[in-house]
């Protein structure tokens, strides 16, 4: 039996080295990191966090950097000069994986009774006035149930502002409670109401309620300039394909919206890396300390999920049907737990280097339908 079980973990191995492969490969690079429990069954990287210089329009190609620029994936921690271990993991813009976050310090927040779930969010911040007239609640936005749209170009409006004038004037378009509509505008306001009921920034809850405790010292908003050489890149930022002129992207948030927000969203621009993440799914496994209690943790992972998607097959494989709950992110990323087989499955990849593409969630699929198998 051990070895079958291995044979198939080689197996996953490949499937994820392969990511990388081919004429239209479906990223540059990518990190994959297993388990159950508290065991790690993988963690590997493959390919490239930093290839292209650019993208060429009319040759439909990346313009790649000269060979020795190229920066490789890489996991878990290396040796120093000295002997000592050094970190040097890849970071990787998690894109959506933020929302995650976000739900957290909601529960954090409901659990020191600053937040009521099924409260409205015109008790926390009223400056919204459309979702205090339509009486939208924390839970919905939880559930993507508040009826907002998915997203609004606040890039185009000049000054912080006006971005946040719009979007406190935003209604919804269906009655709130009655249809599921998955919609950035839920984290961002969920964010304005989790900043107000803590009395403190997004940036410092995500900090003081998860990275700390859990000793995720390569997760954060806005990574500072000495993380660069680790930072995958993401994508030759340019309209059309894009919705602002940016150029490649390297080390500052991907998504239009966080970026013109100032890097610290609800929905959007937190980095990390597998191990990190590893450290997430590991607690959330255990029943939630030193970050959540057990039954705040029920609430989030089980259907229909608060921030959490369940069971999912079309990113979960085979991984999904008995409770799996997990997120993916634009650029790449991805993350699935299940309590089932207490197993987590971590595949941080930029697919978007050198520009985004159709969104193709197959090989995280493939990947997780390979460690369910695995687990059998």
């Amino acid at each position: 039996m051990a070895a079958a079980r291995q044979d198939r973990l080689n197996r996953l191995i490949r499937g994820v080295a392969a990511l990388p492969e081919g004429e239209r490969p479906w990223c540059a690079g990518v990190v994959v990191a297993a388990g159950r429990g508290q065991d790690v069954l993988v963690e590997a990287a493959f390919g490239w966090a930093v290839r292209y210089a650019a993208y060429d329009a009319a040759t439909d190609r990346g313009v790649e950097l000269p060979r020795e620029r190229w920066v490789p994936m890489r996991a878990g921690r290396g040796a120093g000069p000295g002997g000592g271990t050094v970190v040097r993991d890849t970071v990787f813009d998690l894109a959506s994986l933020t929302k995650l976050f976000t739900t957290i310090v909601a529960m954090r927040c409901a659990e020191r009774g600053e937040l009521d779930l099924d409260g409205r969010v015109a008790a926390y911040a009223p400056e919204f006035t459309a979702a205090a007239e339509h009486g939208i609640t924390v839970r919905q936005l939880l559930t993507h149930t508040s009826g907002l749209l998915p997203e609004l170009p606040l890039y185009e409006y000049d000054g912080h502002e006006q971005r946040l004038a719009r979007l406190r004037a935003e209604p919804p378009t269906t009655a709130p409670g009655t249809a599921r509509r998955y919609s950035d505008l839920n984290f961002l306001l969920l964010q304005r109401v989790v900043e107000r009921a803590a009395g403190r920034p997004l940036d410092r809850l995500v900090r003081d309620d998860i990275t700390r405790p859990l000793g995720m010292t390569s997760t954060r908003f806005r990574p500072p300039r000495a993380w660069l050489p680790r930072i995958a890149a993401t994508e030759d930022q340019r309209r059309p394909w894009a919705k602002l002129d940016r150029g490649m992207l390297r080390g500052v948030v991907h998504d239009e919206n966080a970026h013109a927000l100032g890097g610290v969203a609800g929905h959007a621009g937190l980095f990390s890396t597998a191990a990190d993440l590893t450290l997430l799914c590991r607690a959330l496994l255990g029943g939630g300390p030193p970050v959540l209690r057990p039954e705040s943790v029920d609430l989030m992972l089980t259907a229909p999920g608060l921030g959490f998607e369940v069971d999912q097959p079309w990113f979960m494989g085979e991984l999904a049907g008995r409770g799996a709950a997990g997120h993916t992110g634009f650029t790449g990323t991805s993350l699935v737990i299940d309590r089932a087989t207490c197993s987590f499955l971590v595949l941080l990849a930029n697919t978007v280097h050198p520009r985004r593409r159709p969104a193709d969630s197959a090989p995280r699929a493939a990947a997780a339908t390979a460690l369910a198998r695995v687990l059998q």
